[in-house]
């Protein structure tokens, strides 16, 4: 979940200004916004695709990170819920410039923002070849990938293979949502 907070800055500025704060902003190309706590099934998504993503790339070159670690895209400051990045990081490095994957879980507050500004920033920074937005609700989700020099969208069914070669990995969508509670749906 995202507030802005209505203060125009420069990305040089907020980063400036962020490392001194003790919560985490996100920087939109203009203005600073705050970043508030996720549910229960929010966290334990974020934790499947750490075990998932990251466990299976652990001594690789690719490297999976969370959500403590920022990233430029397009002007912007992010931080998504996971990402991997195939490049050194240098150490003590707080920004990454060249993710190659990125996650994002949905909730009722970002999926504007996810879906719409997040996704054009990933679209136009052209280290980004995949882009997967998770639902928290249901095992379900979109994936948009770099093809030819185009960004296409795909749905996410609950039986489907996340492929995701740039990093040597697949995996079945519903791995990463073992122990996420769902809410019972009456049958008429």
């Amino acid at each position: 979940m995202n507030v802005a907070l209505r203060e125009p800055m420069s990305l040089d500025a907020f980063l400036a200004w962020e490392e001194a704060q003790a919560l985490r902003h996100e920087f939109d190309g203009v203005q600073v916004v705050a970043m508030v706590g996720g549910t229960s099934e929010h966290a334990l998504i974020v934790r499947n695709l750490a075990i998932k993503v990251g466990g299976p790339l652990l001594g690789k070159p690719c490297r999976f990170y969370g959500s403590e670690m920022k990233i430029e895209v397009a002007g912007s400051i992010r931080y998504p819920d996971g990402f991997v990045v195939c490049t050194q990081v240098p150490r003590g490095s707080t920004v990454v410039r060249d993710p190659v994957v990125i996650f994002e879980v949905l909730s009722t507050s970002t999926s504007n923002i996810d879906y719409g500004a997040k996704n054009r920033e990933y679209a136009a920074t052209p280290s980004v070849r995949r882009y997967v937005i998770l639902e928290q609700d249901k095992i379900a989700g979109t994936m948009f990938e770099r093809i030819d020099g185009d960004w296409v969208g795909h749905i996410l069914a609950p039986d489907a293979m996340l492929r995701m070669p740039e990093i040597g990995l697949e995996l079945p969508m519903a791995a990463l949502y073992i122990d996420v509670p769902f809410a019972e749906t009456e049958v008429a």
